[in-house]
């Protein structure tokens, strides 16, 4: 069972940025994929970045390419999400997730954490 608890959520104004931390435990942190997502009120959940084991493959909502960043650190069990130039739209409750040997199957979740950017 793995354990995925966010920080770094907050208020910010446009043209801001934030980083997202997102802190695992109990599970094999390395073999998993790694994504973000988000939910904005009365909103369906969306997918933000992705980050494959290896650290080697990337992948972004076209809504964040070239603003946002996701990496991981293997040796501490955390990926993160830097975020950039943030917008007005970006205000969500920020999740991130696991996914075992790549998948795209997300079988944990942490509780999310709420970012709101400022006009």
């Amino acid at each position: 069972q793995v354990q995925l608890v966010e920080s770094g959520g907050g208020l910010v104004q446009a043209g801001g940025s934030l980083s997202l931390s997102c802190a695992a435990s109990g599970g094999t942190f390395s073999r998993y994929a790694m994504g973000w997502f988000r939910q904005a009120p009365e909103k369906e959940r969306e997918f933000v970045a992705r980050i494959v084991w290896r650290n080697t493959d990337t992948n972004y909502a076209d809504s964040v390419k070239g603003r946002f960043t996701i990496s991981r650190d293997n040796a501490k069990n955390t990926v993160y999400l830097q975020m950039n130039s943030l917008k007005p739209e970006d205000t969500a409750v920020y999740y991130c997730a696991a996914a075992y040997d790549n998948s795209w199957k997300y079988d944990y979740w942490g509780q999310g954490t709420q970012v709101t950017v400022s006009s």
